[in-house]
Order: structure tokens, then C-alpha cells, then sequence
């Protein structure tokens, strides 16, 4: 889910470079990148997966 939650915000982050937007700080397609990127971090790492690394049990 992070994964689709990052790539969505690649696309604005390019949407909104491509077309040379004038937008706030907080909006600005680098830090868009940055927080998708974070968000692709957390994706690889496996938080919000809903799976738990759990021990075989005998």
C-alpha cells in the first residue's frame, strides 16, 4: 500500500515539474520526492505490509 501511496506521489511530483507549477514549499515536487521516497523505504522495509515475522511453532 506504501508502495502505491509513493508512486502516486512521484507522478504529481512530476505533474507538477513538468508543467512548472508555482505551488507552496511544503508542495514543491522535491520534497514530494523525498516523502515518496520515504514512503518507498518503509514499503521495502515491510511496515504496513500486515504481515508479522513470526517463529514456527511446535
Amino acid at each position: 500500500m506504501l508502495g502505491f501511496v509513493a508512486a502516486v506521489l512521484f507522478g504529481i511530483a512530476f505533474l507538477i515539474n513538468a508543467t512548472d507549477t508555482s505551488v507552496d514549499a511544503i508542495f514543491a515536487p522535491t520534497s514530494l520526492m523525498l516523502f515518496g521516497l520515504a514512503l518507498l523505504a518503509l514499503h521495502v522495509a515491510g511496515v504496513g505490509t500486515g504481515w508479522a515475522a513470526r517463529g514456527r511453532r511446535r
